[in-house]
C-alpha cells in the first residue's frame, strides 16, 4: 500500500531521497551492514553535531528522515554516514560492548543541539513503521527555521573562535618578541667591553632562571646561526662562551643559594632547620688596624666588645666587606673573631646575598672552602683548577679552568683550623693554577698573589692564629664582636613570639652580667634561649639560672631528655642522670679536658673511638657536638668534629675533672692523688685549680676554674643528681676558696687579671666586696682612701654597669698614681677621660700605654693638664700613641712641663701613626722654636690627621709649678670701676678714694658698689695674684651682672652669676648667690698676698694664702668653688659699702708673676 501512495508529503520524500543518494555517493565508499537499521542510525547520528562536523548538507539529513532510502541504499548510507563522523571531535566516549544497538538508543546529551531527534520514531513506532518517520506536528517551515539558527550559531561561533585566535597569538607574539629582546640585550651586554660577563636575573629567583634554560638555549642557538650566517663566527663563538660561563654562574648560584638559605642552630647537620632570612640578626662588625693580636681569653674579649660600638666610621656591614673606604683595593680581607661569635653566618649571609642576586653583582663566581674540609687534602697533590672543580662540580661540568678573566672571591672559612699552619717562610712559588701541589702550597701562593692575583679572598678566623699570614699579604682587617644590645634583644624576639615572654626573658638576662656578657656571642644566644625556652616549659616552675655554671648543667639536661624522649624512647619521668649518661658524659668530658690541655678545639673520627665515643653517641646529642662534612664529594668519607663552643668543651672538662675527683680523689689538674682528710682534700684541689689559672698569662683556664668553681655549690650538685651518688657541701671549704680568691685579689698587681677573679668569687655567689664598694659609691666623693683589693672590686663594679662611660672623671675617685693603675680598665671603656689636675708623675704613662694600645679600647680623648709628666712622661705616652691599634684622637697636654725634647717624642710618634690624633693640646709649655716647627710641618702632611695645634700662653715661665704655669696677665678695665675707685696708670692698681673721678659715662660702670673689673673673659685655666689691704672681695663673676642700684644683686658673691672670697686681716668668708660659707685657716698669719686658679672646664675656682717660710714660697688651700660654667668669667674686686673713703684704707694690686 505504500509504493500506491502519491501523496504530496511522498513526492517530497522522494526528492529529498534523491538529493540524498547523490550526496551519499560523492562520499568514500565504506564496507556495508545490513545488521543497522534506519532508524537506529539515524538515533545515532542524532547525537552529534552534523551541522558542524560533517560534509553532508542539513537538507540532505532532512530528506534522509522524511523518507529514507530503499532498505539497502539505506542501510548503506547510513553506514557511510556513520562511519563519516568526525572521530575525534565527539563531546562523549563510549566503551565498546557486544549489543551495538544498545548504544544507538541513547538519546541526546541535554547541551548538544540535535535537529535530528524532532523527527526520530520510538523504538515502538520504528517496529511497525520502520520507513516512514513521524513528524509529531512540527510543519517545515518551523524545520527551515531551526536550520537558520544554527546556521547563525555557527557564524557567530566561528567569528568568536577567530577572534579568540587573534587575542592568545597577539599576546604570545607580544611575549615572544619581549622574550627576544631581553635576551638580546644580555647577549649585548655580555659581548660589550664594558660588559660583566653576568647573565643577569631580571628580578627572578635562580630557580626561575633555570626553568626558562630551556628557551633561552633554543633562542641561542637561533642566535649563532644567525651570526653565522652573517659571517660573524668570532662573535658567535665568543657568545657561546660567554652564555654557557652565565649558564654555570646561575647554576652555582642556584646551588649556593639552596646550601646558604638555612641555618642550622646548634649542629651542622641534624638540627632545627631556620631560614637565614627569617633569623639573621646583623652583626657587629669593625675594622682593625693589621696585624693585630690579643692574647686574652675570647670571653674577655666579648666582655670588652660587649660594652658599645665603635665609632659609625669603623664598622662595616656585611655586604661591604670589600669596599675599599679610604684605603686602596682590597684583595685580601682576613676577618677575625671569637669561636661562635658570627664568623661563619657572616660569609654564609654574604654568599646568600650573592646568590640571590641582593648585593655584590659584579662578582661573577664565590668559592666558599672551609680550611675543615681543606684537612681532608692535606695529604694529596692537586691542581688550583682541580681543588675548585671538586667542590663546585658545576664549574667543572661548564668546562671551566681559566679564571683570570673573571670577578671571582675565594671564601676561606676557619684559618684556625688548618693543620699544619701555613708556612710562609719555605713554601715555594706556584703561579700555574693547573700545576698539582699539596693544599698548603695553593694557599700561600693564593695569598701571596701569585696564583690568580686578580682574585678576592676572604679568610676567617679566630684571633690567635691571625699572626700566620703576613702583615705585607692583607690589605684590610676586620674584626666580628657579635650582637650589640639592640640586635641581642632583637635576636631574642625573634627566638620568641610570644612579647611578654621575650620581654622577660630579655630582662632576666640582662640583670646577668655574666649571661649578658656572653649573650653578645651568637651561639651563646642559642644556648641562652634553649635553656630559657625549657625552664619556663617545666610544670615545676624552676628559676631561672642566674650564673654560667647552673646554666650549663641546665644546657645539659635539657640535650639529654630531647634526646632520651626523641631517638632513645625513654620515658619524660625517667631520671635524666644515669649509668648510661654517666658514661657517656665521663667519655665526652676526658676528650673535652684533655685536648685542652693541648689546646686542641678539633676531633675525627679516631679522635672519638680513642676515648670510646661511638660515632652514634656523639649524634644523639647534637647541642654539644656539631659534625661538618661536605655529603657530595669525596670528603664526606671523613668526619670531623668539635663542640659547639668552646665554652661548652671548658664546662664538659671540669665536670668530668670534677666527677673523677668525687668519685676517686683523682686531682687531674696537678695529676696527683691526695690520701688527706676530706676537708683538706677539697682545699687542695680548688687551690690547685685557682692557681694553675692564675699561672696562665692568657688567662686559658679561667673559664674551665669558672666552672669548676661553679660545681663546689650544693645547689649546683643538686642539679646533677644521678651523676653524684651523694652532694657534698663543706661550708669551710668555699669560705676558704673565697678568701684564697681574696688574697690573690689584693696581691695581684695586675687589675685586669683581678677582674676575672670576681667571676669565680660571682660563681662562688661571693658579692662582699662588691657591696662594700657599693656602700663607698653611695656618697659623692670617696674621702677614705681604699685598699688594693677594694680598688679591684670597685673596677669591678664599674665595669660591671656594662656601659661605655661617655666622660670618666678620675678625680671623683681618686687624685694619685697608684689609683690610676687599678682604674686604667675603667679608661679604657671611657671615650673620654678626665685626668687633669690629679697630681699625676710621670709614672702615669706606664698605666696609660697599655691603654692606648689595647686592641679593644674605645679611649677617643684623654686630657692630662695639669700634670708633672716633664719630657720624660711624653716620651714614655709616646710608645702608646705610635702604636698602630691607638685611635686616640684628642690629647691635652697643657700644662704639663713639656719641652722641645718632649714635643720632638710626640712628633716622632706622629709620624709612626698620623692616621687618628685629630686635636693636640700644648698650651702653657715652652716648646721652644723647634719644638713648634715640627708640628707646623706636620699640619701641612697630607698623611697626617692632625688638625688642631694649640700652643696658646708658651714661655719659660710656663715651666714654674702648678697652678703658678697657667698664669694669665689680668687688666682691670676702667669702664666698670666706680667713680670713687682710682685706677693706677697701668691699670694694676686700684684704691678707695673719697673724690669721684671723672670717669666718662659707661653702661658697664658700677654706679653704687665700688667694684671693678678686668678686661679679658676668661675660659681654659687662669692664674693670678693679687696683694690686698683692708677688706676687699676678691672673685669672678659673669658679664651679665647688675652695675647699677643698691641691690645685693649687684655685689660679686651676693647673686647666682658670681664667686667670691672676703678678705680681711682677720678671717675669710666665702660667698656665692649672696651665701656666706666660712673658711677655717690653719694657722695664723699676717699674709696678704692671694693666689686664684680657674679651670673653667672642670668648673672649679679655687683660692690659695700665698706665704713665705725661710725664703721658700707655699701654698695654702683656702676654698674651691665646684660648679658648671655656662659663660666667660671675669676677674672682679669689690670693697665695702660701709668701707671709709680713705685714700689709704683698703686697695688691690695685681702681681706680675714671673
Amino acid at each position: 500500500m505504500e509504493e500506491n501512495n502519491s501523496s504530496p508529503k511522498s513526492t517530497l520524500s522522494a526528492h529529498m531521497n534523491k538529493q540524498a543518494t547523490d550526496n551519499s555517493q560523492m562520499e568514500q565508499e565504506r564496507p556495508e551492514s545490513s545488521d543497522l537499521s534506519c532508524v537506529s542510525m539515524a538515533t545515532e547520528r542524532s547525537k552529534t553535531e552534523p551541522i558542524y562536523f560533517n560534509n553532508v548538507s542539513p537538507e540532505s539529513q532532512i530528506q534522509r528522515k522524511l523518507h529514507g532510502p530503499g532498505p539497502s541504499q539505506a542501510n548503506r548510507e547510513s553506514m557511510e554516514s556513520v562511519r563519516s563522523k568526525d572521530h575525534p571531535i565527539q563531546f562523549k566516549q563510549r566503551e565498546p560492548t557486544g549489543n551495538e544497538n544498545q548504544v544507538d538508543q541513547e538519546t541526546p546529551e541535554p547541551h548538544q543541539p540535535c535537529l535530528v531527534s524532532t523527527f526520530a520514531e520510538s523504538p515502538e513506532e520504528s517496529k511497525d513503521e520502520p520507513t516512514e518517520p513521524k513528524t509529531r506536528g512540527h510543519s517545515l517551515l518551523e524545520m527551515l527555521a531551526r536550520i537558520s539558527t544554527f546556521s547563525n550559531q555557527r557564524s557567530e561561533t566561528d567569528r568568536d573562535h577567530k577572534e579568540h585566535l587573534d587575542s592568545v597569538f597577539k599576546v604570545i607574539e607580544d611575549d615572544i618578541i619581549s622574550f627576544v629582546r631581553t635576551e638580546l640585550q644580555k647577549m649585548k651586554n655580555m659581548l660589550s667591553p664594558q660588559g660583566s660577563g653576568c647573565l643577569i636575573v631580571d628580578d627572578k629567583t635562580a630557580g626561575d632562571e633555570e626553568q626558562r634554560s630551556g628557551n633561552r638555549d633554543a633562542f641561542l642557538k637561533i642566535t649563532l646561526n644567525f651570526l653565522k650566517r652573517r659571517n660573524e663566527e668570532q662573535l658567535a663563538d665568543s657568545l657561546q662562551n660567554k652564555t654557557q660561563v652565565a649558564i654555570c654562574q646561575v647554576k652555582l648560584k642556584s646551588s649556593l643559594a639552596k646550601r646558604c638559605q638555612y641555618l642550622f642552630e646548634g649542629n651542622s647537620w641534624r638540627g632545627k632547620l631556620t631560614s637565614m632570612n627569617q633569623i639573621y640578626t646583623e652583626l657587629y662588625v669593625t675594622k682593625q688596624e693589621k696585624g693585630e693580636v690579643n692574647n686574652e681569653h675570647e670571653v674577655q674579649q666579648s666582655e670588652a666588645a660587649s660594652l658599645k660600638p665603635d665609632d659609625p666610621e669603623t664598622t662595616v656591614s656585611c655586604e661591604d666587606v670589600f669596599k675599599p673606604g679610604r684605603d686602596d683595593q682590597i684583595r685580601t680581607l682576613v676577618t677575625k673573631g671569637a669561636a661562635g661569635i658570627g664568623k661563619t653566618l657572616l660569609t654564609q649571609k654574604y654568599t646568600l646575598d650573592w646568590a640571590e642576586g641582593k648585593a655584590n653583582n659584579y662578582i661573577q663566581f664565590i668559592f666558599p672552602f672551609t680550611f675543615r674540609e681543606l684537612n681532608l687534602l692535606k695529604s694529596q697533590n692537586i691542581t688550583l683548577v682541580g681543588l675548585i672543580h671538586e667542590f663546585f662540580p658545576e664549574i667543572k661540568k661548564a668546562g671551566i679552568c681559566n679564571f683570570e678573566e673573571f670577578q671571582i672571591v675565594f671564601i676561606f672559612d676557619g684559618l684556625d683550623e688548618l693543620q699544619p699552619p701555613l708556612d710562609f717562610h719555605h713554601a715555594p712559588i706556584l703561579t700555574d693554577v693547573t700545576q698539582p701541589s699539596s693544599v698548603h702550597m695553593i694557599l700561600v701562593n693564593l695569598i701571596r698573589g701569585k696564583l690568580l692575583p686578580s682574585a678576592r679572598l676572604w679568610i676567617t678566623t679566630r684571633p690567635a692564629a691571625v699572626h700566620q699570614i703576613p702583615i705585607q699579604y692583607v690589605d684590610s682587617e676586620t674584626e666580628i664582636k657579635g650582637f650589640t644590645d639592640q640586635r641581642k634583644e632583637e635576636y631574642f624576639r625573634k627566638r620568641f613570639q610570644d612579647k611578654e615572654e621575650a620581654s622577660k626573658l630579655i630582662s632576666h638576662i640582662g640583670a646577668s652580667r655574666s649571661l649578658h656578657t656572653m649573650c653578645h656571642i651568637p651561639v651563646f644566644c642559642w644556648i641562652t634561649a634553649t635553656v630559657l625556652d625549657q625552664v619556663l616549659k617545666d610544670k615545676e616552675k624552676t628559676e631561672l639560672p642566674k650564673t654560667l655554671t647552673e646554666l650549663y648543667i641546665h644546657f645539659l639536661a635539657v640535650q639529654v631528655k630531647q634526646d632520651n624522649a626523641k631517638y632513645q624512647k625513654k620515658v619524660l619521668t625517667d631520671s635524666i642522670w644515669n649509668s648510661e649518661t654517666e658514661k657517656i658524659f665521663l667519655a665526652m668530658g676526658k676528650l673535652a679536658f684533655e685536648q685542652l690541655e693541648k689546646r686542641n678545639l678539633l676531633f675525627y673520627e679516631e679522635d672519638l673511638k680513642e676515648y670510646g665515643i661511638d660515632i652514634n653517641t656523639a649524634s644523639a646529642y647534637p647541642g654539644v657536638f656539631t659534625e661538618t662534612f661536605k655529603e657530595e664529594s669525596i670528603l664526606s668519607q671523613k668526619r670531623l668534629f668539635c663542640f659547639v663552643h668552646r665554652s661548652i668543651q671548658e664546662f664538659l672538662a671540669a665536670l668530668y675533672v670534677f666527677l673523677v675527683f668525687m668519685k676517686a680523689g683523682d686531682n687531674l689538674v696537678r695529676r696527683s692523688r691526695s690520701a688527706l682528710q676530706p676537708e683538706s682534700k677539697f682545699k687542695q684541689f680548688y687551690q690547685s685549680a685557682v692557681d694553675k689559672a692564675l699561672e696562665s698569662p692568657d688567662g686559658y683556664l679561667d673559664m674551665f676554674t669558672r666552672f669548676l668553681l661553679g660545681l663546689s655549690l650544693k645547689t649546683n650538685q643538686d642539679l646533677l643528681q644521678g651523676l653524684l651518688k651523694k652532694t657534698k657541701n663543706v661550708p669551710q671549704v668555699q669560705k676558704m676558696l673565697v678568701q684564697h680568691i681574696k688574697k690573690n685579689i689584693r696581691d695581684c698587681p695586675d687589675a685586669e687579671k683581678s677582674i676575672r677573679m670576681f667571676h669565680w668569687l660571682n660563681e662562688l655567689n661571693d658579692h662582699s666586696l662588691e657591696e662594700e664598694i657599693r656602700l663607698y659609691l653611695s656618697g659623692e666623693v670617696l674621702e677614705k682612701e681604699l685598699t688594693s683589693s677594694q680598688w679591684s672590686a670597685l673596677t669591678f663594679v664599674l665595669l660591671s654597669s656594662q656601659k661605655v662611660f661617655d666622660v670618666f672623671d678620675f678625680k671623683r675617685f681618686s687624685k694619685s698614681n697608684e689609683a690610676l693603675m687599678w682604674l686604667a680598665p675603667v679608661v679604657k671603656v671611657s671615650k673620654k677621660s678626665l685626668l687633669c689636675s690629679c697630681n699625676l708623675s710621670q709614672r702615669t704613662s706606664t698605666h696609660l700605654v697599655p691603654v692606648l694600645t689595647a686592641e679593644n679600647s674605645f679611649l677617643r680623648e684623654l686630657d692630662l693638664s695639669d700634670n708633672d709628666l716633664h719630657d720624660e712622661g711624653v716620651d714614655l705616652l709616646s710608645y702608646g700613641l705610635r702604636n698602630p691599634k691607638c685611635k686616640l684622637k684628642v690629647l691635652s697636654l697643657s700644662g704639663c712641663l713639656v719641652t722641645e725634647k718632649g714635643c720632638a717624642y710626640l712628633a716622632s710618634a706622629l709620624i709612626s701613626n698620623p692616621s687618628y690624633l685629630r686635636e693636640l693640646d700644648l698650651s702653657f709649655n715652652h716648646p721652644g722654636g723647634s719644638g713648634l716647627d715640627v708640628f707646623t710641618a706636620g699640619l701641612k702632611d697630607p698623611n697626617w690627621k692632625l688638625k688642631t695645634l694649640n700652643w696658646d700662653h708658651c714661655g719659660k715661665h710656663r715651666l714654674n709649678p702648678s697652678p703658678q704655669r697657667f698664669f694669665l696677665e689680668q687688666i682691670l678695665d676702667p669702664g666698670t670701676a666706680n667713680r670713687n675707685l682710682m685706677l693706677s696708670p697701668d691699670n694694676k692698681q686700684v684704691k678707695v678714694v673719697k673724690e669721684e673721678q671723672p670717669y666718662a659715662d659707661h653702661p658697664e660702670r658700677f654706679d653704687t658698689w665700688k667694684q671693678v673689673l678686668c678686661t679679658n673673659g676668661l675660659t681654659g685655666r687662669c692664674y693670678w695674684e693679687v696683694r690686698w689691704k683692708g677688706t676687699v672681695r676678691i672673685g669672678l663673676t659673669y658679664k651679665g651682672i647688675r652695675r647699677k642700684g643698691e641691690s645685693d644683686e649687684c655685689c660679686i658673691g651676693g647673686n647666682d652669676q658670681s664667686w667670691a672670697l672676703s678678705c680681711s686681716p682677720q678671717s675669710f668668708t666665702a660667698w656665692h648667690n649672696n651665701t656666706p660659707t666660712a673658711v677655717k685657716l690653719l694657722e695664723n698669719t699676717n699674709a696678704n698676698t692671694l693666689g686664684v686658679y680657674l679651670d673653667w672646664s672642670a668648673g672649679t675656682v679655687s683660692f690659695y694664702l700665698l706665704l713665705r717660710r725661710a725664703s721658700i714660697p707655699k701654698k695654702s688651700h683656702l676654698h674651691t668653688f665646684q660648679t658648671t660654667f655656662t659663660e666667660p668669667l671675669y676677674a672682679a674686686f669689690g670693697f665695702e659699702q660701709t668701707q671709709e673713703l680713705d685714700d689709704e684704707s683698703s686697695l688691690v694690686y695685681l702681681i706680675q708673676v714671673e
